[in-house]
């Protein structure tokens, strides 16, 4: 009896010391998570389904949920940044992010996601008449073109193709619905209304410009490097492309011009030429 009494007193000791540790009797619980997000721009807008995240940096930490409340069910947000690498260009880029489990989430908007491609905006600055003229004359436009104003602003450069170069035809292509209207009251005031078109659209949604003999941008840097793969495998051999100011990267142009305006601005104009 004097072993099972001994016996007694110790085992409670045994279970004091662990209970005196916390760790050993605690219920497990799930790990703290955090969404940890990289971006190229330090100064970025940053949202997740719409929603402003306002952190600045170049990788930002969110802590779940003391600092971010992840929507209750689902499997995955929409995480979006936008970058304004200029006072003209804003460029908004979307990613799908999954949120399942209890990992830590990761989110690199560094890059363009090739299943949601970035959405450009260029700010309107209207291109001065010197200029439209120089570019016309570069592009070589006359009576068998069809010519494309991609960002086509108030179609100065679309109605004087036709009014002053004498184009079969000229289109012209701006996200804001103000422009077109104004192009298109421009256009009937030049009476050339029946051998112009002015379409509202984002031009990075165009997929096709098979039937344009020239193509005209003045646009931005961003803009002109998205849409250099559609217009070098479209545009039918012979045709040209005229842009004001801005190159298309490791596409070297067949010719630059440094044409001069009223105001002194000097405007390289690039032509490039499909083979």
């Amino acid at each position: 009896m004097k072993k099972h009494e001994t016996a007694a007193i110790v085992i409670p000791a045994i279970v004091l010391l662990f209970a005196g540790t916390g760790a050993a009797i605690r219920p497990p619980g799930p790990s703290p998570r955090i969404l940890k997000v990289f971006v190229s721009s330090y100064s970025a807008e940053l949202k997740m389904n719409g929603r402003t995240l306002d952190k600045p940096g170049f990788e930002r930490i969110f802590k779940i949920p003391e600092e971010l409340a992840l929507p209750a069910g689902a499997a995955s947000v929409e995480m979006t940044v936008i970058l304004k690498p200029n006072n003209y260009t804003t460029i908004t880029r979307t990613k799908r992010v999954n949120i399942g489990g209890r990992d830590d989430i990761l989110a690199d908007l560094r890059d363009e996601d090739p299943l949601r491609p970035d959405r450009i905006f260029i700010r309107y600055v209207e291109t001065p008449l010197e200029i439209v003229e120089a570019m016309l004359k570069l592009a070589g436009v006359g009576p068998k073109d069809t010519v494309y104003d991609l960002g086509c602003g108030d179609g100065r450069l679309v109605i004087d193709a036709v009014a002053w170069h004498g184009a079969k035809k000229a289109v012209g292509i701006d996200i804001d619905p103000v422009r077109i209207r104004e192009s298109r009251e421009n256009a009937r005031i030049e009476g050339v209304e029946k051998n112009v078109e002015f379409r509202q659209a984002d031009v990075l949604d165009i997929k096709d410009f098979s039937d344009a003999d020239v193509v005209l941008l003045f646009l931005g840097q961003e803009l002109n490097l998205a849409l250099r793969p559609v217009l070098q495998k479209t545009l039918k051999p012979g045709s040209r492309i005229v842009s004001s100011y801005f190159h298309m990267g490791a596409w070297k142009p067949d010719r630059t011009e440094l044409v001069r305006a009223e105001d002194g601005t000097e405007y390289p104009l690039h032509l490039w030429i499909i083979k």
